[in-house]
């Protein structure tokens, strides 16, 4: 009989020639009494929302299709994540889902799980430097990155020529591979503004390894944001903050608010956001934060649970990338979901059905 590892490498042949034809700390664990298996989840961080959100959406669509789930939360320790996996692999679950915190950090134990023929689906954030990554699911990271840029393109009126405007850019953890997306996604479209001096970075702090938040962490994006404002804006105002991740949001928020933004002083600046976490949908009907990125990550959470179960039922997944995300050592056949931009225009209808009315007074 084929191992599980040589059985994916038939379906990932299937998968190349069906698009090439068409193309023209905290463990959980719960059983639903199936004998269809177990699925080990390793997410990043119970201090964000959305992963929580994550963890609990995956676990629910698995036990749905009649297995059983171990999900944990590396609360953004990456030593303590592959300590995770390996446990998990260690008890002998029959596939991993994992939502990397550092994407370069799981690369021996991931061999393990490959000796062990446990297939791997990277989730949101692609693993980098392994071969044993079989399938990946996100959202279209750069499309993030654009809806963020054209909102603040069409907030400042820059396509009708106003400006100059003062800019600063946040990006997200420089060890999660999506934070190039989201900084290339937007980059690619304030450019030319930043070119023209419609738009300007009064910190000089553009290139992306100056303007990476390590673990998306608000509170570390505040203390920056603050020094930027203490270091290059005495007289001046910023009026506009490229940021990638809710969390990094409000912490801007917080430290412009501190220099005199706000209701009683200068306008608060157009501030970017993404995931459409509580707190920050609050802020924008509030005024404060002006835009989020909503990502469904019930629909995620589905289609990595989807993936799962045909990887063990002999199945070919669904993907609908095949060569847009290679880890340094392959390219990692994806899904990709789309997301929505999100303001004070249209969070009503956009999000309905994600949070309630009550959610939301």
């Amino acid at each position: 009989m084929r191992t599980r590892r040589a059985a994916l490498g038939t379906i990932a042949g299937a998968v190349s020639l069906a698009l090439t034809l068409s193309a023209c700390g905290e463990t959980s664990e719960s059983s639903s009494g199936s004998t269809d298996g177990t699925i080990g989840i390793a997410m990043p961080t119970r201090a964000s929302e959305r992963w929580l959100t994550d963890g609990k959406s995956v676990v629910k669509d698995l036990e749905n299709k009649g297995y059983k789930t171990k999900l944990v939360y590396g609360d953004d320790d990456p030593k303590a994540q592959v300590a995770q996996v390996g446990e998990l692999v260690e008890q002998g679950v029959d596939a991993l889902i994992i939502a990397a915190i550092d994407n370069k950090s799981l690369n021996g134990v991931l061999q393990k799980a490959a000796d062990a023929d446990i297939p791997v689906i990277s989730y949101d954030r692609l693993i980098l430097g392994s071969a044993n990554v079989d399938y990946y699911v996100s959202f279209d990271n750069e499309q993030v990155g654009r809806q963020q840029a054209r909102f603040i393109i069409e907030k400042l009126g820059l396509e009708d020529g106003k400006g100059p405007f003062n800019i600063e850019l946040f990006a997200g953890s420089p060890d999660d591979n999506n934070t190039r997306y989201f900084y290339d996604g937007s980059m690619h479209l304030l450019q030319p503004y930043l070119d023209s001096k419609q738009l300007v970075v009064r910190s000089g702090e553009t290139s992306l390894d100056k303007v990476t938040t390590l673990r998306w962490d608000g509170a570390t994006a505040q203390k920056r944001m603050s020094r930027i404002l203490s270091k290059s804006y005495n007289g001046k105002t910023v009026d506009a903050i490229l940021s990638p991740y809710d969390g990094i949001s409000l912490g801007v928020l917080a430290a412009v608010k501190e220099y005199g933004y706000g209701p009683d002083g200068k306008d608060l600046p157009i501030v970017t956001g993404q995931d459409a976490e509580l707190a920050s949908v609050k802020s924008i009907i509030a005024g404060e934060q002006s835009q989020t990125v909503y990502k469904d990550l019930r629909e995620l959470a589905t289609v990595a649970a989807n993936m799962a179960d045909d990887l063990l039922k002999g199945r070919t997944p669904r993907i609908n990338n095949r060569r847009g995300y290679k880890n340094g050592v392959k390219d990692v056949p994806a899904y990709l979901l789309q997301p929505a931009s999100v303001d004070e225009s249209n969070y009503s209808y956009v999000l309905a059905g994600y949070y309630t009315p009550e959610q939301l007074k």
